[in-house]
């Protein structure tokens, strides 16, 4: 795959971020159907736990770290893809774009810390088997505190509308800015971006990214994200108040 910057470099350039766009756009379509796959794969897990087919289930636990694997290799592919559209110079000779990729996947897996047999899906995953017969204890190895930052761990980079204040897993209509990934309330984002005109700087301490209405979007990954918050606020939740009853119950012995 290959460029010539011969000739008007600017709508050459133009070609290729539409195409980098494009591509994202499908890559993401594709995480989201491998985060939708895992939850069906745990669901199942969940009623084979119920009938002790502890056999099939590490069959299930295999298939979910090919799984994360699959989706560490998708978010790596998006990252190279953004960096790829957003770097891209013409110059005299023909384009590599295939080594460009190459090169910044491998920046992108030289950077990253991510493990299948660690990821936080996998821990939810796990924890939902357990949960079957030994819902609100630990699992075995674990600690309270251990439990409680793992099943926290998300992919959203806040977890409050730096707006409204609301919870994001309480946004009626949440939105996600593409250039820093920061989420708010739709109605409050872009109110907050008229008001300040063409200088709408994310809300968000430290962050220099500037929002366009364009560029702020409830992508389909969002969504998912943000039911999975849910999903591990209420696990979070459920040990914490078994652990006060526990508490009581030795204040009163």
């Amino acid at each position: 795959m290959a460029s010539s910057s011969a000739a008007r470099p600017g709508s050459v350039t133009g070609r290729v971020q539409n195409a980098a766009s494009t591509l994202y756009s499908d890559n993401q379509s594709l995480i989201v159907d491998i985060r939708k796959g895992f939850h069906l794969i745990k669901d199942i897990a969940v009623d084979l736990e119920k009938e002790n087919e502890s056999e099939k289930l590490r069959e299930l636990d295999n298939a979910v770290i090919e799984l994360l694997n699959a989706l560490e290799d998708c978010k790596n592919l998006s990252s190279a893809i953004q960096s790829v559209a957003e770097n891209y110079q013409p110059g005299p000779e023909l384009t590599d774009f295939k080594k460009m990729f190459e090169d910044e996947i491998s920046k992108v897996k030289a950077n990253s810390s991510a493990h299948p047999e660690n990821h936080p899906l996998r821990h939810q995953f796990k924890q939902a088997i357990w949960n079957v017969h030994h819902s609100g204890q630990p699992m075995p190895g674990e600690e309270h505190e251990d439990i409680v930052m793992t099943g926290t761990q998300c992919s959203l980079r806040n977890v409050s509308c730096p707006i409204s204040g609301k919870p994001v897993t309480e946004l009626a209509n949440p939105v996600r800015s593409v250039e820093c990934k920061h989420i708010y309330e739709k109605e409050a984002v872009m109110d907050y971006i008229r008001s300040k005109k063409t200088n709408a700087r994310c809300p968000v301490a430290a962050c220099p990214k500037i929002l366009h209405p364009r560029k702020v979007v409830c992508d389909p990954l969002l969504l998912i994200e943000i039911e999975e918050m849910r999903t591990m606020t209420k696990q979070t939740d459920t040990t914490e108040v078994i652990e006060d009853f526990t508490d009581l119950d030795e204040e009163e012995a």
